[in-house]
């Protein structure tokens, strides 16, 4: 392992999808594109297997770390490295991107004339954003990242996406975006300069591993941490900052809102930026961080209830489970930091995996509206059970991926806020329901139109594709303890750090 451990393995993962577009761009015609693709996404998630089995899980610290140089005058590096907590969102990234291509073997050469090359190209480029994002340990490298997921979105989303619609999806959430890291640099620079006015040392510190040995005074850790969090909430998303996921879930190719739902950056940087970085506000501002959580609990679980589309419906009950995330991080407690890290987990798997059969049941039957369905079971039972075990661990039943998260975040949250704690008991009910409800209408009873009832059910690539994240959601269910232990001494270390300052 130590052998291993010293290979470049996270620049590697990195460069992978970063090859892999360059080649599909350049034989951008089917069917090379398509293949290039996969077999990038495919090798990207061995490399990232191997990089799980490569990591020490005892060792609560960063770890694989590889730096260089990369702006010299500012003392900003390429630094990166994985601890407990970021190591298992490289391989359900990459499994998530292998899905994401295979949805998108056909529908990028149907739903616009540019070549399939192309839209896999984009592809694969937000597949290397999205993981320097969990890879990144310097802020503006993490900052770089993360506004470079913006420029392939906007594209898949315009060019590739469904509707008329799909234009004003785009914009919308590119400005939206785009607005939201105006606060976030603001809070990272203030952040950096904070940190050098305090230590007293002229030179300037971007990294992450020392900004967060060395905490800034309680008067700036206010205006770091609410920067911060507005950056983060829009991703999130968090009520208000919501208003471009209604129109994204609507008009963005199915496995590209696969993509947006099923990975929770926002989430991710509240856990490894705002709340380490300035803990004592964090602290004080718990009242916040809960009623943001609750509220959008709430809020999704009703408007899910009300949606009359699977796909908005899915995007909407996704909202409410985050909720669930957010909540955890107000309680500062190892145990819902774990349950938070694996319901993101199983945001990837379950969530995703959700949006990917959405993206086959599309392509057969041409809508997702649940008044155009109904009997897809009789035609399509493989297509509609996987659809049922995805949604069922996404409300947290027992024996599902879903359930330990969920079961540690509200004993936490009862322990903590109890207010809070029963009104996300109340809003689990809600969105149980509300996934229920639609499902019951669009999949079973009689079909109502032709092409439900002539629809073929997965083929078995497909079929093939879904059988992963299926059996994780079980194993992960009814075994989470490796994944538990895995994420304890990180967990334990970062409660124990936000104590300790």
């Amino acid at each position: 392992m130590a052998e291993l451990a010293s290979w470049p393995l996270l620049s590697t993962l990195l460069a992978l999808p970063v090859l892999g577009a360059l080649a599909a761009a350049f034989l951008r015609r089917a069917p090379w594109a398509q293949w290039i693709a996969l077999s990038t996404a495919v090798l990207t998630l061995l490399l990232s297997l191997l990089i799980v089995v490569a990591f020490d899980g005892a060792d609560p610290d960063f770890q694989l770390i590889d730096s260089a140089t990369w702006i010299a005058g500012l003392n900003i590096r390429y630094l990166v490295g994985v601890d407990g907590i970021s190591l298992l969102f490289l391989p359900a990234t990459a499994l998530l991107f292998c899905g994401a291509v295979v949805a998108g073997w056909r529908v990028c050469a149907t739903a616009s004339p540019l070549p399939p090359g192309l839209y896999f190209a984009l592809l694969l480029l937000l597949e290397a954003a999205t993981l320097g994002v969990f890879c990144a340990l310097d802020t503006i490298l993490f900052f770089f990242c993360w506004e470079f997921t913006l420029l392939p979105l906007y594209f898949l989303v315009s060019l590739w996406g469904i509707g008329a619609g799909r234009q004003t999806a785009a914009v919308r959430y590119f400005l939206v975006m785009l607005a939201s890291g105006v606060p976030l640099l603001f809070g990272l620079l203030a952040l950096v300069f904070g940190h050098a006015g305090h230590a007293g040392d002229a030179a300037l510190v971007f990294d992450l591993p020392t900004l967060l040995a060395a905490p800034l005074p309680e008067g700036m850790q206010y205006a770091v941490f609410l920067l911060l969090l507005v950056g983060f909430a829009a991703k999130v998303p968090l009520v208000p900052l919501h208003t471009w996921l209604p129109s994204l879930a609507m008009g963005a190719p199915a496995a590209v809102t696969a993509l947006i739902v099923g990975l929770k950056l926002g989430a991710y940087g509240l856990i490894r930026l705002a709340i380490p970085l300035a803990p004592i506000a964090a602290s004080d501002l718990h009242w916040l961080i809960a009623g943001l959580g609750t509220l959008a609990i709430l809020y999704g679980a009703v408007a899910a209830l009300a949606h009359s589309n699977l796909r908005g419906m899915l995007a909407y009950t996704s909202l409410s489970h985050v909720g669930l995330v957010v909540l955890a991080l107000a309680t500062f407690s190892a145990s819902a930091l774990q349950g938070a890290v694996l319901q993101l987990l199983n945001f990837s798997v379950a969530a995703g995996g959700g949006f990917l059969v959405l993206a086959f049941l599309q392509r057969r039957t041409g809508s997702t509206d649940i008044a155009q369905l109904g009997g897809v079971m009789r035609s399509m039972p493989l297509l509609s059970g996987f659809f049922l075990l995805f949604g069922l661990a996404g409300i947290g039943l027992p024996g599902t991926s879903g359930f330990p998260g969920e079961l540690l975040i509200i004993v936490a949250a009862l322990h903590s806020h109890t207010g809070a704690g029963l009104a996300a008991l109340f809003g689990t009910v809600l969105a149980a329901a509300a996934f229920l409800a639609p499902f019951r209408q669009a999949f079973l009873g009689p079909p109502r139109n032709a092409d439900v009832a002539a629809g073929q059910d997965l083929l078995p690539r497909e079929l093939a594709l879904l059988l992963a994240p299926a059996g994780l959601i079980l194993a992960v269910g009814l075994y989470p303890m490796p994944i538990l232990e895995l994420l304890r001494p990180t967990a334990e270390a970062w409660v124990a750090a936000l104590a300790g300052l």
